[in-house]
């Protein structure tokens, strides 16, 4: 069952247009998918599987969104929720169409768009608002034996004016961009999330792993395209350098954390030493 909230805003609810009936993994993963989405702002798309992102991409179009998710990790993305926060044109639904997808939404349809993606008889298609400011009118909720943790949804801007590069190099403009997306990526994937991303598009994910290290071994070992040049997200400090070895001998050239470890100065050294920009912005995701 789904319960909606006392005092929640008809707009928020879904509106199914096809498809089966949607399962508890569904709804929740959904969830996820829209969170994520809700950080951006330019034409994108967010790919979930089991709960994490396995492919978030900005384009100037929503096809172009969706085809550069996908490509992150086509494997994972296999039956996997999609939200895109443009209409879905005819362009994009082909592009969907030719990929079993299990639950879609997007704030609109063309069409066209509809008469294409209506041919699979499963895929579940849903709409609704985009934008669901929960900050400060509910709370984070889960339950556990005997009782419930509530806390306030993690939804603060981490904007770049409160971050601080304490570097030798600071990022070029276009690392800025990728830190930042790598950044908001990171807030949304489970603890312990290292993000490589390179042209608005992860490029590789490592998530909820028990150890800083091995997030990043996976992170790098997933990656289907050339690190080079990409930039790293870790969701929180850098107990050992290890982590951050790993993705510099990939080929990053930037990264961003929260800082606040004993042995700060120990990854901040081996950044300055591979000549990385490094951005500290004082606050951890650490997703549960």
């Amino acid at each position: 069952a789904w319960y909606a909230e006392v005092g929640a805003a008809p707009d928020n609810m879904l509106e199914q247009l096809h498809g089966g009936a949607l399962s508890f993994n569904n709804l929740l993963d959904l969830d996820a998918a829209r969170r994520t989405l809700e950080e951006f702002s330019l034409p994108g798309c967010v790919v979930i599987k089991h709960n994490n992102p396995c492919g978030v991409a900005l384009a100037e179009t929503l096809a172009s969104a969706y085809d550069k998710a996908f490509s992150c990790d086509p494997v994972s993305a296999y039956g996997g929720v999609i939200a895109v926060n443009r209409t879905v044109d005819e362009e994009t639904a082909r592009l969907l169409h030719t990929n079993f997808v299990e639950v879609l939404w997007a704030p609109a349809y063309s069409p066209e768009a509809m008469e294409v993606l209506t041919q699979k008889e499963n895929i579940r298609i849903l709409t609704g608002q985009q934008k669901r400011d929960v900050c400060g009118k509910s709370f984070d909720m889960k339950r556990i034996h005997d009782g419930m943790l509530v806390q306030d949804w993690d939804c603060e801007a981490d904007e770049r004016e409160n971050m601080e590069v304490i570097s030798k190099r600071h990022p070029t403009e276009a690392e800025w961009g990728d830190l930042l997306f790598a950044w908001r990526v990171a807030k949304h994937t489970k603890s312990n999330a290292i993000i490589l991303v390179k042209d608005l598009m992860t490029i590789g994910v490592g998530a909820g792993q028990m150890s800083r290290v091995d997030s990043s071994n996976l992170a790098v070992s997933r990656a289907r395209f050339p690190l080079a040049g990409s930039v790293v997200a870790s969701d929180a400090f850098f107990p050992f350098p290890d982590a951050l070895q790993v993705a510099a001998d990939a080929g990053a050239t930037a990264v961003i954390h929260p800082g606040g470890s004993k042995r700060d100065d120990e990854s901040l050294a081996l950044a300055n030493e591979r000549d990385m920009a490094m951005v500290v912005t004082g606050r951890r995701h650490f997703r549960h």
